[in-house]
């Protein structure tokens, strides 16, 4: 297969070109190499690939990448929860209207091959909660005087009793609560108008919290496995924020590719949304022990309390579906995982 792998060079594109490789595919990567991931081509690039350093927003390049391409996984994105509200146009740029010129492209050449997207859990917001009284609720988005005063928990919208947190699943309402949220569900709803135009099938894998080798370093747009590293590197304790409490499922990247070539080679007819976890759910002070203790120098991590707004407290993805549609089981447990983590190298901060 032809596989055309846009944000190539960054953390989980690099590795879904170097599975895509390892079976022989032929692939061509569109990256931008945005400075605020990248100082320069990095030195982990595919020998096999081909390397484009062009925009996804430029039309041009797609009249090229697209004749003779069976298929597309477009990882390249804005990613994380940003700094504030200032990041929003460059949020939409480079997701929303990056998708949107792929797509335009795609309709315009006629072209109807397989599409995986790069989602995320957080177009759920809150995780899936049960009230023992009211069975399954939504909460609300958490108030900043509950969080102020350190009432983490969401309550029950109508009883306002405690919650208990659940798997989420993929037919789960969407509730994006912050910028880069928003903009992954929008370019889920895209590449779905387009699919249903063009007559097949787009699958929107919702990763979870990916982590392993690669990921930037020294970055407010790094997943919190890196922001922990980075401390770690540094030599200083992790700074873990609320009570440490949180509940997620950090997936290994080697998993997050195999996902998408699974996606993209074995089930090319599953559509719609699927999650990617590993099916064994940690809260961050776990997550955060286990990489002090692998460091090996006796660090260990900092409750200090404080929150960012955008942020969720538990979201817990249900794996069931990728396991019976797509094949997937994870096979790196996050305790494994994060322990291989701590020796793995991050990608150099930029020089921005």
């Amino acid at each position: 297969m032809r596989v055309v792998v846009t944000g190539g060079a960054g953390f989980i594109g690099s590795h879904v070109v170097d599975r895509l490789c390892s079976f022989d595919h032929d692939v061509v990567v569109v990256d931008s190499l945005d400075p605020a991931a990248h100082s320069g081509p990095p030195d982990h690039l595919n020998p096999m690939a081909t390397y484009l350093w062009r925009d996804v927003r430029d039309a041009e390049v797609w009249r090229e990448v697209l004749p003779g391409a069976d298929a597309v996984t477009h990882q390249a994105a804005k990613v994380g929860l940003g700094v504030d509200l200032d990041d929003v146009e460059q949020y939409v740029g480079s997701n929303d209207v990056g998708t949107a010129t792929m797509l335009r492209a795609m309709h315009r050449q006629g072209w109807h091959g397989r599409l995986v997207l790069a989602s995320s859990m957080v177009v759920y917001g809150e995780g899936r909660y049960d009230c023992d009284r009211h069975g399954r609720v939504r909460p609300g988005p958490r108030r900043p005087v509950d969080l102020d005063a350190g009432r983490f928990e969401p309550r029950c919208p109508d009883c306002d009793a405690e919650l208990r947190p659940a798997e989420v699943a993929e037919d789960a309402p969407v509730d994006p609560r912050n910028v880069y949220a928003a903009t992954k569900l929008h370019q889920e709803h895209l590449c779905a108008a387009w699919a249903r135009e063009a007559g097949t099938a787009v699958c929107s894998l919702r990763y979870h919290n990916v982590y392993g080798a690669r990921m930037p370093r020294d970055t407010p747009y790094a997943g919190v496995a890196s922001i922990f590293r980075s401390s770690l590197a540094a030599g200083v304790s992790p700074k873990v924020f609320e009570d440490g409490a949180q509940r997620r499922d950090f997936v290994h990247v080697d998993d997050v590719a195999r996902a998408n070539v699974l996606a993209l080679c074995e089930r090319p007819d599953v559509a719609g949304a699927v999650n990617v976890a590993s099916g064994h759910p940690a809260t961050l002070l776990e997550m955060a022990r286990v990489l002090c203790a692998a460091d090996g120098r006796g660090i260990q991590p900092e409750v200090v309390g404080g929150y960012r707004l955008g942020d969720v407290r538990h979201v817990v993805g249900d794996p069931i579906r990728a396991r019976q549609e797509l094949g997937f089981v994870a096979a790196i447990e996050p305790q494994e995982g994060l322990t291989r983590f701590a020796d793995e190298p991050l990608r150099a901060p930029t020089s921005s």
